[in-house]
């Protein structure tokens, strides 16, 4: 398959970060993600690639309760023992500063966990998923679909959980699909090679940023 042909319309594209939070993403974190902290200096020049091209991006996030009700059941018994990960109102809840329009940003959790988009500059929003993938009991699709997206760029973490999920369920809506390999962690090579099977185009955060210019 062509990839210039695969992608041909920057200007229907939008960015989807996925799970860059800082108690994945800091290394002093007990839920820290191996490479998280680097691929979030590749998004950092992702993310503002996409806001000098003026398209969509979309930062999705968890919240888990500190009694789990709202967790995927893997996770309940982790944080019914007490412990806290991604929590509403606590700092390791927040993004990553590297993905920061400005320092001051910071999660509305309440906002989130209602389910509505929280707007954090220029055709850039939080949304909250309460499970693995971005689009399952979302607004994301719709929303998707309001702004006339039909590409989604998507990196985060951790690739063999959210990531993927959130592609597959991309995927099963018909939008295309590009995996920036350098801006998530947890990727490896027979999963990159299934995601190719599926009609994923594979790149790096340069190579996404050079193709939002040319167009």
């Amino acid at each position: 398959m062509d990839r210039a042909a695969h992608l041909s319309d920057a200007e229907r594209s939008a960015l989807l970060t996925i799970d860059m939070q800082r108690d994945f993403g800091l290394p002093s974190s007990p839920a820290h993600i191996p490479g998280t902290l680097e691929a979030a200096a590749r998004t950092r020049d992702l993310v503002e690639a996409f806001r000098l091209a003026h398209r969509p991006i979309m930062h999705v996030v968890r919240l888990y309760l500190p009694d789990g009700s709202n967790a995927e059941p893997p996770r309940r018994a982790y944080l019914e023992a007490g412990n806290k990960l991604v929590c509403p109102g606590t700092s390791g809840a927040e993004l990553l500063d590297e993905l920061k329009r400005d320092p001051s940003v910071s999660l509305n959790a309440d906002l989130l966990l209602r389910g509505e988009l929280q707007e954090v500059g220029s055709f850039e929003w939080l949304i909250y998923k309460p499970r693995w993938g971005a689009f399952y009991g979302t607004a994301l699709q719709q929303h998707l679909r309001d702004l006339d997206v039909d590409t989604l760029v998507v990196c985060g973490c951790n690739f063999p959980n959210c990531p993927r999920a959130a592609i597959y369920e991309a995927s099963e809506r018909d939008f295309r699909l590009v995996l920036v390999a350098d801006a998530t962690s947890g990727v490896y090579t027979r999963g990159m090679d299934e995601l190719k099977g599926i009609g994923v185009d594979v790149r790096d955060a340069d190579e996404c940023a050079a193709w939002l210019v040319i167009r």
